[in-house]
């Protein structure tokens, strides 16, 4: 597969554009690589059009002007660029915090953590994302704690009722990708693992990771072990206990000097019911986007990467509570 004649595939143009419009400082580009149109939407809010998405990146390279994002791994479904095709991005970005803005007076601390993002592209350009920091990670890292920068947020945005609503299925907006994935058995199993946790099974956790397994998690958190898995698993599930569980979107994929990889999109949506990792129950709505992706090996699910936004959920909780 050929993708235009200055990249070799999607992965490598994925790669190429984001060094090109972030480290390259290659902002006016984005009038060529994200769609007039694009929706993008994160757990914080939903933004449209690619002159939001210029404004938004202008003031991230205001606030942290020594940005990187190493490209961990992209991985992808859709037959050509002409047709339309879905990368699943994982990044590693790195910045230190020398300009005020949305985190606040600038600290001078240098930050690592991690994003996903879902990009659908046609031709050359990007039309629908779904994008995940790892908020949880960032705050931390300059001395806050989720809860507390979610409600000073709230505050400096003026208060509850005119603060920007965290993402929710109520608020999404169309965007021309309707596609599910593929079909690969990889992405088949990492998908019926998140079912089956959901489901309250987590026998399924010792059964399909291996037990040696490497496991990111939000909070910029580095854990091993299925113990491990089970704890950061039941946490997030005991929070939301009633919510609904949703499969979104699913890769799997088997290339060249890679191992066996899959990435899922997901999220849970109802009241915060339970105890949990998000505290006392406060009968608050919130919706969680997440993106998983995993790396198979011999004795099971090796490599684990999930990321959501606790900022946005703790948002959701205060916006629920008053």
């Amino acid at each position: 597969m050929t993708f235009n004649n200055r990249w070799k595939d999607l992965p490598d143009y994925i790669l190429g554009i984001t060094k090109e419009i972030w480290e390259d400082r290659g902002l006016a580009t984005l009038h060529e690589y994200y769609a007039p149109e694009i929706v993008v939407r994160s757990p914080g809010s939903v933004v449209i059009g690619n002159q939001s998405v210029i404004g938004a990146t202008m003031a991230t390279l205001a606030e942290f002007p020594d940005r990187t994002l190493l490209g961990e791994d992209v991985i992808w479904s859709g037959e050509s660029p002409e047709t339309g095709m879905l990368s699943s991005h994982r990044l590693l970005s790195t910045a230190t915090h020398l300009g005020d803005g949305v985190y606040g007076k600038a600290t001078g601390k240098t930050l690592v953590y991690r994003i996903m993002a879902d990009c659908h592209v046609t031709g050359i350009a990007i039309d629908d994302e779904w994008l995940i920091r790892d908020q949880g990670a960032i705050v931390r890292q300059l001395g806050w704690e989720p809860s507390a920068y979610a409600a000073d947020l709230i505050a400096r945005e003026g208060g509850a009722a005119n603060a920007i609503r965290p993402f929710t299925p109520e608020i999404d907006q169309p965007g021309p990708y309707t596609g599910r994935g593929n079909d690969h058995p990889r992405g088949a199993e990492l998908a019926d693992i998140l079912i089956r946790i959901m489901g309250a099974d987590l026998r399924v956790i010792p059964q399909a990771y291996d037990r040696a397994c490497h496991l990111e998690y939000p909070g910029g958190v580095t854990a091993h072990g299925t113990d491990a898995a089970d704890r950061f698993w039941i946490g997030l599930r005991a929070s939301f206990p009633d919510a609904l569980f949703e499969v979104h979107h699913v890769i799997g994929r088997e290339d060249e000097m890679m191992p066996p990889r899959a990435a899922v999109r997901w999220s849970l949506t109802g009241r915060h019911s339970g105890w949990g990792v998000f505290g006392a129950p406060t009968g608050a709505d919130v919706h969680v986007m997440g993106i998983t992706h995993a790396e198979f090996g011999p004795w099971g699910l090796r490599r684990e990467w999930t990321v959501y936004d606790e900022t946005a959920i703790w948002k959701q909780i205060h916006l629920g509570t008053g």
